[in-house]
């Protein structure tokens, strides 16, 4: 292609030399084209690694829509004064056991020439084939990586923690995912609401299907079906649909009290997900943002014993709009349930050590001879950083 523009820029004009550009290159060039871009950009990322001191490993299992299993492993690594996060490879696994992940993940490490003992950390869900330090996956790891920690994933850890709800919340979301599987799973339902959200100028025209691999599926259900909610009642009061049983949970005030609190309750969870996510999340920010929402959910529970919905918006505009008030019955479920949360979450992210804070805070007074966690060496280190204005300067500039 650039020699054929430079053979018509020379022997005719330019305007014909820029006609060429219109010409569609084939797929086999911009194949080959996106292959040499990829090439190039692994082996940046590998001489970065090569290059680095430390890095960190962070694992997990995917599966698309052809039901194919995927593992994904993204680096953390520090080439001058900030970590980045990059992804490692994404490759293709049959069994997701410990040997045929390590076999995957040994077999990157070994061909890109990379030093297993730079490996300090490997980040994974907390499923025993992961986590396990006898047959598991962080076993085989450290039998090569003398230097590695494992720490369990924050995400899932929050997963896990919310993913406990009393009996009737439960029943009262299942009930919920029914309905939209009722009208997404039949084309003809699915056409028909359409048009009717089109007829009343409604700002979304399809509701959500629900997933569990996806960490903010349920919020996003739960907030679409709300916002149609009077399209769907007006749907499901066809006389066509008298056999739908659920269709008359659209007129009961108490369900829809129950699925309302769980609309604000997942969006405040969805939030949450948001921010332990991202390159610069660390074990420090991921421990002050779930501290922060334990504090919350005494604040909130506290509230809701008040008959105070301030902190649950949906809710509260709910109860108004209707002129009603939340049944005591409902009222008493609320506090049930975020006191159960925030011991869930507590117990799936333990208080942090207070001798850790010389990492988060090292210009911070503190009782430096009293951190076991730190060598002698550390510790002599550490004295000559929290003494040094010029570094303690730097440090508050980078944090503003």
């Amino acid at each position: 292609m650039p020699a054929a523009k430079s053979k018509c820029s020379i022997m005719l004009d330019e305007t014909t030399a820029k006609e060429i550009s219109l010409i569609m290159k084939s797929n086999d060039t911009v194949k080959r084209r996106v292959d040499d871009i990829s090439e190039n950009v692994h082996s940046q990322l590998i001489s970065r690694l090569k290059s680095t001191e430390m890095l960190a490993l962070q694992l997990d299992e995917s599966t698309d829509f052809t039901d194919k299993s995927h593992l994904l492993a993204f680096v953390r690594y520090e080439p001058e004064k900030y970590v980045i996060e990059d992804l490692l490879f994404w490759k293709e696994v049959i069994h997701n056991n410990a040997n045929d992940v390590f076999e995957v993940l040994n077999n990157c490490i070994l061909k890109n020439e990379l030093d297993w003992n730079k490996c300090v950390g490997l980040t994974t869900d907390g499923a025993g084939a992961m986590a396990g330090h006898k047959t598991g996956l962080m076993a085989r790891v450290m039998q090569v990586a003398r230097n590695v920690r494992w720490t369990h994933c924050s995400i899932h850890r929050e997963a896990l923690a919310v993913k406990k709800m009393s009996t009737e919340l439960k029943t009262v979301f299942d009930e919920l995912v029914k309905i939209v599987n009722y009208i997404k799973s039949r084309p003809l339902n699915s056409r028909i609401f359409t048009k009717l959200c089109q007829e009343m100028g409604s700002e979304h025209e399809q509701l959500f299907l629900h997933t569990e691999i996806r960490w903010l599926s349920r919020g996003n259900v739960l907030t679409r079906f709300f916002e149609l909610a009077d399209e769907v009642r007006i749907l499901l009061c066809d006389g066509t649909h008298k056999k739908f049983i659920l269709r008359e949970k659209l007129n009961d005030f108490s369900w829809l009290c129950k699925i309302v609190y769980l609309v604000d309750f997942f969006t405040h969870l969805n939030v949450l997900n948001l921010k332990l996510q991202g390159p610069d999340t660390n074990i420090f920010v991921v421990e002050d943002k779930i501290g922060a929402m334990i504090e919350k959910l005494k604040l909130w529970l506290n509230r809701v014993e008040r008959k105070s919905y301030t902190s649950l918006p949906v809710l509260q505009q709910f109860l108004t709009k209707s002129e009603d008030s939340l049944p005591v019955e409902i009222q008493d479920m609320i506090v049930e349930h975020m006191t159960d949360l925030a011991s869930a979450v507590r117990k799936y992210f333990p208080a942090p050590d207070k001798n850790s804070d010389c990492m988060s805070h090292p210009f911070k007074q503190q009782d430096i001879a009293s951190l076991t966690i730190l060598s002698e060496n550390e510790q002599d280190q550490l004295v000559d950083l929290s003494c040094s204005r010029a570094w303690e300067i730097i440090f508050k500039e980078e944090n503003d």
